[in-house]
């Protein structure tokens, strides 16, 4: 049995079904992305890339931990740097966020 290679330009989640809201257009790590409607930053990060960010600490990839808004494994910054939790904000046409990961 062969493994999978992630990189950071392969996306973890990929739309099957349900494509027909509105797009939300936003920068990740300063290039231009487009989400959903509805999309958590989270889905919306993780549908253009294989992980989230890398931990600040192992530098191992991340890609959310409880997916609840609890553990903060999720964080991400926006342009002013505010950190935000992932998992549990939805995503706004123009948000500028950087995950730390290289781009």
């Amino acid at each position: 049995m062969g493994t999978i290679s992630m990189t950071v330009n392969t996306a973890l989640l990929h739309r099957v079904a349900e494509k027909d809201r509105s797009p939300v257009p936003f920068l990740l790590d300063g290039e231009p992305a487009t989400a959903l409607e509805g999309d958590t930053v989270l889905t919306a990060i993780l549908t253009h890339r294989a992980q989230l960010r890398r931990n600040e600490f192992s530098h191992e990839p991340r890609a959310g931990f409880c997916m609840m808004g609890a553990c903060q494994d999720c964080w991400v910054m926006t342009a002013s740097g505010e950190r935000l939790r992932s998992c549990a904000t939805f995503v706004k046409a123009g948000m500028q966020l950087t995950t730390g990961a290289p781009a």
